[in-house]
């Protein structure tokens, strides 16, 4: 994903939830700060080129869909769905997260040499400057949703979820489950069944980049709305 491509989508975000963009530049630069000229993680060592990658969410369907995640040949975990899987016996690749839950457990994953993909917005900055520095940083792939600023990428998406779907698909994965995805999860706070909208229809708009049909939105596509750039 190139940023000219992403930038009318950021934009369309940024309107629709009323983030200020300079927010989410602060972060960045901050995370570039906290990194202190260290060379972090290239995810083309996830060998997600031409790889099946599953990409598993926090929804609770996760355990009982542990099986798709076994399957694939890459697993992206976003946030939480990385310690349940792991509880399960089932290996992460890497993590994606923005570390508002359990940031202790990147921690824990770049100590072993597994990559986690942190991500740097508008309101974690706190959380940023309490953990990456404790993180081993050669396993740290630094990402943002507003304009790059090396080593700080952009590959595209909003939630930690549709995050590492963006991720894998810039890398080359040749095709995408979706273990543990609940777009209708009833315990969700109405902030977040907001931000599950956002991530339907960003990945409806990954899925029709890539001329894939994703089988976690059979059913829904009639009923999600474009982004801007379609």
């Amino acid at each position: 994903m190139e940023f000219r491509t992403w930038e009318p989508v950021y934009e369309a975000l940024l309107d629709d939830f009323g983030y200020p963009r300079v927010g989410d530049e602060r972060a960045r630069d901050r995370l570039v700060e906290l990194l202190d000229g260290d060379e972090p993680c290239d995810p083309t060592g996830l060998g997600l080129d031409g790889a099946t990658v599953a990409v598993a969410g926090a929804g609770p369907s996760l355990e009982s869909e542990a099986d798709r995640a076994v399957e694939a040949d890459v697993v992206l975990a976003a946030s939480t769905a990385a310690d349940r899987l792991r509880a399960a016996g089932v290996a992460v690749d890497c993590m994606v997260t923005d570390l508002d839950k359990n940031a202790d457990t990147g921690r824990q994953l770049t100590a072993e040499g597994t990559p986690v993909a942190v991500h740097a917005h508008g309101d974690n900055v706190p959380a940023l400057e309490t953990h990456v520095p404790a993180y081993d940083s050669e396993f740290v792939v630094p990402t943002t949703q507003a304009g790059p600023a090396p080593p700080v990428r952009n590959y595209g998406g909003f939630t930690d979820g549709d995050r590492a779907a963006f991720l894998a698909d810039h890398f080359g994965a040749g095709s995408l489950v979706f273990p543990g995805w609940d777009f209708d999860d009833p315990s969700v706070t109405a902030e977040k069944r907001r931000k599950l909208r956002w991530a339907e229809r960003l990945l409806r708009w990954l899925e029709q980049r890539r001329g894939e049909r994703f089988d976690v939105l059979d059913g829904r596509r009639d009923d999600i709305a474009p982004v801007t750039g379609d």
